[in-house]
């Protein structure tokens, strides 16, 4: 399978259902070192006349310290034959080893950074803004205690959409 590059007005898909049910996976890094995590938060839109997906990752997420310490990452969705990836994506940490040797997934290093070939689509993010999310500007209460029972509140990143790739069967 090949990648072509898309526009993201593009892109054919329910956001609610790719994100929430689907999952995704949040990849930084490139050849000398990359981690990935899953996610199931996040939202996309247009902010300041740019495309934009915002994501959120807790601090003690090892993936924080590769998005962070890069201008760029990407965002990858799949097929629900990897589910299981993700999931063990998700549960184990990268700092206790090689998680990804565990799944199917291949790395593919692309425009800086690092996503999987097996990816049905992918998009290249720039990160645009950051910000840890506060206790005191919840308006609704119930959801610290629901989703913050540790105090450990998720860093919210704004990021552009600057390339979107899809997998291509017909490519080779």
């Amino acid at each position: 399978m090949s990648f072509r590059e898309i526009k993201p007005d593009q892109l054919l898909f329910n956001p609610f259902n790719k994100i929430g049910s689907d999952w995704l996976l949040i990849t930084a890094g490139d050849e000398s070192g990359f981690n990935t995590m899953t996610a199931s938060w996040a939202g996309m839109g247009v902010l300041w006349g740019k495309n934009v997906i915002t994501t959120y990752i807790r601090p003690q997420r090892y993936t924080k310290e590769f998005v962070d310490s890069h201008d760029t990452f990407t965002i990858s969705f799949y097929s629900n034959r990897h589910k299981a990836a993700l999931e063990l994506l998700g549960k184990k940490s990268g700092r206790d080893g090689d998680k990804v040797a565990e799944t199917e997934l291949t790395p593919y290093f692309l425009e800086g950074t690092t996503a999987f070939k097996e990816a049905s689509i992918i998009f290249v993010c720039r990160k645009l803004y950051q910000d840890p999310l506060k206790a005191k500007n919840f308006i609704a209460k119930d959801e610290i205690k629901k989703w913050y029972p540790d105090k450990d509140y998720h860093t919210m990143y704004i990021s552009e959409i600057v390339k979107v790739f899809v997998n291509d069967p017909k490519m080779k």
